[in-house]
């Protein structure tokens, strides 16, 4: 793993992560075994079986304002990326320090500011940020913990080469499509799975389910009452929100079924109120209290914000986590590591230009057709430029986008992102993929092994996000040893006695 000081190199060629100069590589030797041995047009039904099983189930993800049908198929793709079990513990190495310091940031800026007064970032970028909530300062949340769930963007160069692109402590969102991944990989290829030491992932609504009750106010007892807060059926992730929620036995509710009495917050139920104890909230900070932020939101809670400050309630995630994962932060999560934790990263970032700095700005202007120009409160892969991809035209209007705005953009190298083996309409081809695992932080910290590969699926694109056209793989983190029977082994031992299967792995 490079080490959290060193630079990516540029490279002529992405890292193909199942085949080396010498071969296939050993985590991918069962897979080639399998894709040589499976006719294309196998392939290709398994494909139209996984799109059919996906429609049935409901997995959509909603892009509304482009017009046409908002809910679009998230493509799947059927060829799992492996990483090797080795490979996945330096990661969750890397993943717990990074989420710990990330923590302890925020405990720190919304109190005692020792890492401004130091001096180790500069103040008025935290201070003066829109994602900084001054309504947080003072506030200690239930346990201590600002960012239950986090999901941190992971891409590869090279053998030992990972880098984190960018940290989400807001909303994360994603999980779902990890879990049921798994799922259409086990109905689809039972033989295969079982054929693999696949390390399981569906305890994550569980692991979920306890992080929250571990935040709950002291007098909610062994048995806290959680909810999911969702701003509606229009939200891009509304599905998720759904799925989650019944998979952890919880109410899914909106605001209107929500009321705060004497900085109680209450839910409406048939048999009448009932006391809310966690709030795993999935709208964003400006819509959750329409007396503290946003006065025009619908979807918010009246008077939540004072029964979070009495105590009364746990949020998850903590108002105000955003500032952690802004962009122009980003390049200061080392040093947190380093002040709070007094370690050195074990997880590198990526060189990060911020636009607002007259040095910075002048190599990026300069640097245009290499670099990769982002908004540095996007997200989604929107307000984004490829600087190698880009036409001239594209780059211009992005030079004066910078010089009329510099504060809102920051640019970043163009890595050569990894590739795995994805079934495209021309056969099997390697595509560029990322990585986003999942943290969960409560009493303690927990990763499901793997976590969300998004990939590209058009040739030659570096843009994995759903939202642009991306698609997504399953994750297999390989168990090296250990005596307990893979899940993957004992789930397809359990179908193949339920149903015959056909040919497909």
């Amino acid at each position: 793993m490079g080490a959290a000081s060193s630079v990516p190199q540029a490279r002529t060629a992405a890292f193909d992560e199942m085949r080396a100069e010498d071969g296939v590589r050993a985590a991918y030797a069962e897979i080639d075994r399998w894709l040589r041995a499976t006719p294309r047009e196998q392939l290709d039904a398994k494909r139209r079986e996984a799109e059919l099983l996906f429609r049935r189930i409901g997995i959509t993800f909603a892009v509304y304002g482009e017009g046409g049908d908002p809910e679009r198929l998230i493509p799947f793709d059927i060829i799992p990326r492996i990483i090797a079990r080795s490979e996945w513990d330096r990661l969750a190495l890397g993943l717990r320090q990074r989420v710990r310091a990330l923590n302890a940031f925020l405990t720190d800026v919304y109190g005692k500011q020792e890492i401004l007064r130091a001096g180790r970032i500069p103040a008025a970028l935290v201070l003066e940020n829109e994602g900084y909530r001054s309504e947080m300062v003072g506030i200690a949340p239930p346990g201590g913990v600002y960012t239950h769930v986090a999901g941190i963007d992971m891409v590869r160069t090279g053998p030992d080469e990972f880098y984190v692109l960018e940290d989400n402590c807001r909303t994360p969102s994603g999980v779902s499509y990890m879990l049921e991944n798994r799922e259409a990989m086990l109905r689809l290829f039972p033989k295969l799975c079982a054929r693999h030491r696949v390390a399981p992932v569906g305890r994550y609504p569980e692991e979920l389910l306890e992080t929250l009750k571990a935040v709950a106010p002291p007098r909610a007892g062994s048995d806290p009452c959680v909810v999911l807060l969702t701003p509606g059926p229009y939200n891009s992730a509304y599905y998720e929100h759904c799925f989650l929620a019944d998979e952890m036995g919880i109410e899914v509710v909106e605001g209107a079924d929500l009321c705060v009495d004497n900085d109680v917050v209450y839910m409406r139920t048939t048999a009448g109120p009932r006391r809310v104890d966690v709030i795993y909230r999935r709208i964003d900070d400006e819509f959750l209290d329409p007396s503290v932020f946003r006065p025009d939101s619908l979807v918010g809670v009246p008077g939540l914000m004072g029964a979070y400050r009495a105590g009364n309630v746990a949020l998850a995630n903590a108002p105000g986590a955003g500032i952690a994962d802004d962009k122009a932060i980003y390049p200061y999560v080392p040093e947190m590591v380093r002040f709070y934790l007094g370690e050195e990263p074990l997880l590198a970032n990526v060189p990060t230009y911020l636009c607002d700095r007259e040095e910075d700005r002048k190599y990026v202007l300069s640097n245009l057709d290499q670099l990769v120009v982002k908004l540095a409160k996007g997200s989604g892969g929107y307000g984004m430029m490829i600087g190698p991809h880009a036409t001239r035209d594209v780059r211009e209007e992005f030079r004066a986008r910078i010089l009329a705005k510099p504060g809102d953009y920051i640019a970043q190298p163009t890595l050569a992102l990894s590739t795995c083996p994805t079934v495209v309409d021309q056969g099997i081809a390697p595509r560029h993929v990322d990585l986003r695992p999942f943290i969960l932080s409560g009493k303690e910290i927990r990763i499901v092994p793997g976590g969300l590969t998004r990939v590209a699926i058009r040739e030659g694109s570096l843009v994995v996000n759903s939202s642009q056209g991306g698609g997504t793989k399953d994750t297999w983190i390989l168990e090296d040893e250990g005596p307990d029977a893979p899940e993957a082994a004992l789930q397809s031992q359990s179908q193949s006695q339920s149903q015959s299967q056909s040919a497909g792995g």
